[in-house]
């Protein structure tokens, strides 16, 4: 399947204004594209006991999976200060990982962007090396 990152980045740019950050400030923004071209939107979500506050890309994963989708391609993820006019590189957080891992293969693309047109790409391999995953409980 061929991925236009720049659409991608769109739709997680999109979703950053959605976030509910009344404690960090700090939004970010998270569009999933499934396997079968379909687009799954995430944003993070505070809570006051911070422990209950749910990542943008968990946001997006448990929205499709809820859906009924399991077999994804990519994820944009964009972030940064509320209100800033240049956002950050956003890499997704060790627990964010571990989910790409439950449902994503090697090939997955992490796309971590500051705009449409400056962003780094990563395979889950690459930023989730020596991952424990559902084979891990198989053997």
């Amino acid at each position: 399947m061929e991925i236009n990152y720049q659409e991608l980045i769109k739709y997680a740019l999109s979703m950053r204004k959605m976030s509910y950050t009344p404690y960090t400030h700090f939004n970010v923004g998270a569009a999933l594209l499934s396997a079968d071209g379909r687009v799954f939107t995430g944003c993070n979500i505070e809570n006051a006991a911070l422990t209950p506050s749910n990542c943008a890309e968990r946001t997006a994963f448990f929205k499709a999976v809820s859906e009924g989708v399991k077999d994804f391609a990519a994820i944009a993820v964009v972030g940064g200060p509320e209100g800033a006019d240049e956002l950050l590189y956003c890499s997704p957080c060790g627990v964010c990982r571990q989910v790409m891992s439950e449902f994503c293969h090697d090939d997955f693309k992490i796309i971590m962007a500051k705009s449409e047109d400056e962003y780094k790409v990563y395979t889950l391999p690459e930023i989730l090396p020596e991952r424990f995953g559902p084979s891990d409980l198989l053997s």
